[in-house]
């Protein structure tokens, strides 16, 4: 069964406490950490002191996304912040094997985020380092943004990528995930869908139950 990771960035952080606190209490298994530097993408979010201070609140797994330039830089920073996976963008590297050797010798899970116009044929002498692969359903830097749908096809052409390899990978797709798309996400082969703005609305509740039935 595919799982829900909510995107933190569209939580409201005066109420941070609490709105975590409904995620555990719904049993929700990953939660999604988006983190910008204002130069890979156009925005800046929040960096390895949030995550270090949100930790003690939940045991749900930390699936950081790096949208930052030169991540190799702080790998480090965010490993000891309480992370679980550790996701950074192929276009913001020049060493991506090598970064990934960082990430798992520091005890995370690594993987690899590719931007929409990024071919999946970065991945093929990758796939033996790799624990997860997202792909990117939207120009990322901003949340709220309309999926794109030409990317299902990147979906089904990356499970196949994923299942001829042989490998435990987990397949992630982030950007315009809503209730009214979900079910074609995953039956293109996603193993975990992000939302952000769709789950962290007036209802928390109400909107998880509606992905988990869908999903």
């Amino acid at each position: 069964m595919a799982e829900l990771a909510p995107s933190l960035l569209a939580a409201d952080f005066t109420n941070l406490g609490e709105q975590i606190n409904i995620l555990n209490e719904e049993k929700i298994k990953y939660l999604h950490l988006d983190v910008m530097d204002g130069h890979f993408v156009p925005n800046i979010s929040y960096g390895p002191s949030i995550i270090k201070q949100i930790r003690p609140l939940t045991t749900m797994v930390f699936d950081v996304h790096l949208m930052i330039d030169e991540p190799e830089r702080y790998i480090e920073d965010f490993a000891d912040a309480g992370s679980d996976t550790i996701m950074f963008h192929v276009e913001a590297t020049k060493h991506p094997h090598r970064l990934l050797q960082q990430i798992k010798d520091l005890g995370c899970k690594a993987g690899i985020t590719l931007n929409p116009g990024t071919p999946l044929e970065v991945l093929e002498y990758l796939m033996e380092d790799l624990d997860q692969i997202l792909l990117m359903s939207v120009n990322p830097g901003f949340g709220g943004q309309s999926f794109i749908p030409q990317i299902l096809n990147k979906i089904k052409k990356c499970r196949e990528l994923i299942d001829s390899s042989g490998h435990d990978i987990l397949l992630e797709v982030d950007g315009g995930v809503k209730t009214k798309n979900v079910k074609s996400i995953v039956d293109a082969g996603c193993d975990l869908v992000v939302s952000g703005s769709d789950v962290f609305g007036p209802d928390i509740r109400n909107k998880i139950h509606q992905y988990y039935k869908l999903i």
